[in-house]
């Protein structure tokens, strides 16, 4: 059975992999879609909404 000092770092490290997840998923189908894309826009075109 595992000790609480080992269920206490699981927890963490659980609860670390939910917040990159959460904060990380957007980026990364942006990125993904980015690199994928033929022609590939240019980059400052992805982030003004001016350009």
């Amino acid at each position: 059975m595992p000790s609480d000092e080992t269920k206490e770092r699981i927890v963490k490290v659980v609860e670390l992999g939910r917040t990159l997840v959460h904060y990380g998923w957007i980026p990364m189908i942006i990125y993904i879609g980015y690199t994928r894309s033929t022609p590939q826009p240019m980059f400052i075109k992805l982030i003004s909404p001016l350009a």
